[in-house]
């Protein structure tokens, strides 16, 4: 079986290749629940959301956008005090406030998150064709304005390589190398 090399032979990183990375899909919750992994995952490798995902879900409601958006100072302590997250106080206020523009977005403009994302590609997803993962760009264009379009609304951490990861991880692009015995099954 051939893979894309970024997922090596941990079994988790695996199976998440295997299973969900490059998976279209339009659910909110969903939707919400990669970008938010996304955001704390800045800086970190991804393998080390992965090993805590099941506590992210636990702690910030099975992501629920409404329950996030109407977490309080109680709750930024609760999860400051969690040791299975990414306790950096900044990406946790930022998870909360994210998710009050979510739904500010959905409540306003009648755009829930999924439909936000998929908008910018017409709801179909890029193909690229990388040879290898050298090829694999950190950002493009369309990470870069939605990325400016994001902050513009007061979102956080959402730097265009954190969305050109998210916009991979969802989906909307198809990075997975040419040689990867999953990229077709994708089209």
């Amino acid at each position: 079986m051939k893979r894309c090399s970024w997922c090596g032979n941990d079994p988790l990183y695996v199976k998440y290749h295997d299973e969900e990375w490059g998976v279209p899909f339009s659910d909110d919750q969903k939707m919400f629940e990669f970008l938010l992994l996304e955001t704390f995952q800045a800086g970190l490798s991804w393998i080390t959301i992965l090993r805590k995902r099941e506590n992210f879900r636990n702690a910030f409601a099975d992501f629920d956008v409404d329950a996030v958006a109407n977490f309080t100072a109680k709750d930024i302590e609760r999860l400051q005090n969690d040791p299975g997250i990414i306790r950096n106080r900044l990406k946790i206020q930022s998870a909360i406030s994210n998710a009050q523009l979510i739904v500010r977005m959905r409540d306003e403009e009648g755009i829930g998150l999924s439909d936000y994302f998929w908008k910018w590609v017409n709801h179909t997803p890029i193909v690229n064709s990388p040879a290898s993962l050298k090829e694999v760009p950190a950002t493009s264009n369309l990470s870069d304005a939605i990325s400016k379009d994001l902050k513009k609304r007061g979102f956080k951490f959402v730097g265009s390589t954190v969305i050109y990861a998210h916009l991979q991880a969802t989906g909307i692009i198809n990075d997975h190398v040419v040689d990867c015995d999953f990229r077709n099954s994708l089209s």
